[in-house]
């Protein structure tokens, strides 16, 4: 048996190559599987904010595909592989997690802390590798119902060719179609889409067409074709025969073709005039978690929001946007002494104020985002609906709930809110999200579809301590502007409070960990973008595809 590094060696020896060409050999490179994965799955990371090495993202995912490939077939090696790269990509993305620690302002030792957040941290990083380990199982069974059905003659060039759009084919619908799901579980945040937010806006123009999973079909395809197209070189190699160097022209061309797409979108005018013009204000409180619920937070809580509501009312805007949570008390209880003040404020000033704060709903407390005028306390009610598992409610709560230290300082878990609410504004319907709920691209959609005219997107981002965390944040509101076609505008506890357009510009973001108060103009807007229209229509299309092709192709 000969040895696999004499025989590299003795090719190298008579025949003199680049070490891009030796690299293209492969045969070294299996048994540094596992790092290479790591590093491409780091890589994927790195493409999300803050750092925004978007472009990263275009060759990141191939060296799996590649992998997954040279399994053929094997189940769970392709899985092994997945999570491999997963665990990679989603632990660099979602570093910030760790930032959590320590809990000791609510109560939990040092050491219990860390253990609390390192357990948190693991179980997330393995939630969002499961995609990637599921895909690459999918792909791996899917490679054996191909094979067999395409290459009952090796040698022909239109079988490999066939091969490799059904593996394209499969691997855009398998990714999408998990996406969608996970999309619609309890935790869901590190979108391949969130590597080009906000840093390739015209690509995130894609989104408008189907939703953040034409960003991920795009991303997904051209990382396919690198791998194919290399994959196809191998076997040609194999054989004494050479690729034409042009192959490798056909996965830069999709990418520049998709960005040119993506550009024409962001390229079509945004038309304002003065009766959709809105002037609103974003305070960001700076308030402190760890002394919010305190007798003394909550002074400088009420000071600081009545404070800067008055200057934000003198500079004439006509709404006021605060965090999520900005006042720690029941908006709806009656008669509450503490807010006598404030109340009064309000009622004397009469610029609409939308408040973050709680509300009260089947005997739990909500997390609320109220329409507040002269007139009336609660014109318009939104209850946050994606709570964020443990810190707000604990999953499975009557399985575990005894067993889970509750993290969230309200004593009851909180309700969620409906599906199809709609925060009504004496300026037209608006689209409300509440922290967590800006990962979810539907609740946008739907709310846009009903009459949503403008974004009103509330956080505190206060608990992760992490600027990494605020710009994912604010990235997430980024795709869901360009989405709907819609100006957003972002207010936060801590960072980062912005205003987005519909193109995804943002005109301003501010500082982290500051007070700050800040007055501009928004449009409202009734457009409607074929996502807005039909929701994401690619993923069952794709699915569907792929149903035919196993049914059709024989």
């Amino acid at each position: 048996m000969h040895n696999p590094g004499q025989r590299l060696g003795s090719r190298i020896i008579a025949r003199p190559k680049s070490v891009f060409s030796t690299v293209l050999q492969f045969s070294w490179l299996s048994r540094m599987s596992p790092l290479l994965l790591l590093l491409a799955g780091m890589a994927m990371g790195l493409a999300t904010p803050p750092l925004n090495f978007w472009g990263l993202a275009w060759i990141a995912l191939a060296p799996l595909w590649v992998m997954v490939r040279q399994a053929r077939g094997r189940i769970f090696l392709a899985m092994k592989w997945g999570t491999l790269w997963g665990m990679a990509y989603h632990g660099v993305a979602l570093r910030w997690l760790i930032g959590w620690h320590p809990l000791t302002w609510l109560g939990i030792n040092w050491w219990a802390s860390l253990a609390i957040v390192l357990s948190a941290f693991t179980a997330v990083i393995l939630w969002g590798a499961a995609i990637s380990a599921i895909w690459a199982g999918g792909m791996a069974v899917l490679d054996r119902v191909w094979t067999k059905r395409c290459l009952s003659s090796p040698g022909s060039w239109t079988a490999k060719i066939w091969l490799a759009l059904l593996h394209l084919l499969s691997g855009i619908s398998l990714w999408c179609g998990l996406e969608w799901l996970w999309s619609r579980s309890f935790l869901w945040w590190t979108s391949l889409s969130l590597t080009q937010s906000p840093a390739d806006r015209w690509i995130l123009h894609l989104g408008q067409l189907s939703g953040p999973n034409m960003v991920v079909a795009a991303l997904v395809l051209v990382n396919g074709l690198w791998a194919e197209v290399w994959l196809l070189n191998r076997s040609l190699r194999s054989t004494g025969q050479k690729a034409p160097i042009a192959l490798y022209l056909i996965p830069l061309s999709c990418c520049l073709a998709l960005h040119l797409l993506g550009g024409w979108l962001s390229a079509q005018p945004l038309i304002t005039s003065a009766e959709t013009a809105l002037k609103v204000g974003i305070i960001q409180g700076n308030v402190p978690s760890s002394i919010k619920f305190s007798p003394q937070g909550l002074r400088q809580t009420i000071d600081r929001y009545s404070r800067g509501y008055q200057q934000l009312a003198n500079q004439g805007v006509e709404g006021v946007l605060t965090p999520e949570g900005a006042l720690p008390l029941v908006w709806t209880d009656p008669a509450n002494r503490q807010l006598s003040a404030f109340q009064q404020t309000l009622r004397d000033r009469g610029v609409v104020l939308w408040l973050g704060g709680f509300g009260r709903k089947e005997q739990r407390i909500t997390q609320s985002l109220f329409t507040v005028t002269a007139a009336s306390p609660t014109y318009g009610r939104y209850n946050k609906v994606k709570l964020v598992p443990l810190g707000e409610y604990i999953p499975f709560e009557g399985l575990v709930g005894g067993l889970v230290q509750r993290f969230s300082p309200v004593n009851l878990g909180m309700k969620p809110g409906a599906w199809d609410q709609q925060l009504e504004t004496p300026f037209g319907q608006a689209i409300a999200s509440i922290c967590y709920d800006s990962a979810f691209s539907p609740l946008f959609q739907t709310q846009a579809a009903a009459g949503g005219q403008f974004i009103l997107s509330a956080s505190n981002n206060d608990s992760f301590r992490s600027t990494a965390m605020m710009a994912q944040h604010h990235a997430q509101d980024v795709m869901r502007a360009i989405e709907t076609d819609r100006w957003a505008v972002r207010a936060t506890n801590t960072g980062y409070s912005g205003l987005v357009d519909p193109h995804g510009q943002t005109h301003w973001l501010s500082t982290a960990n500051t007070y700050t108060v800040h007055a501009a103009t928004i449009y409202r807007r009734q457009t409607q973008t074929c996502y807005v229209r039909w929701g994401d229509w690619l993923t069952p299309v794709l699915v569907m595809a792929i149903v035919l092709a196993y049914y059709f192709y024989r």
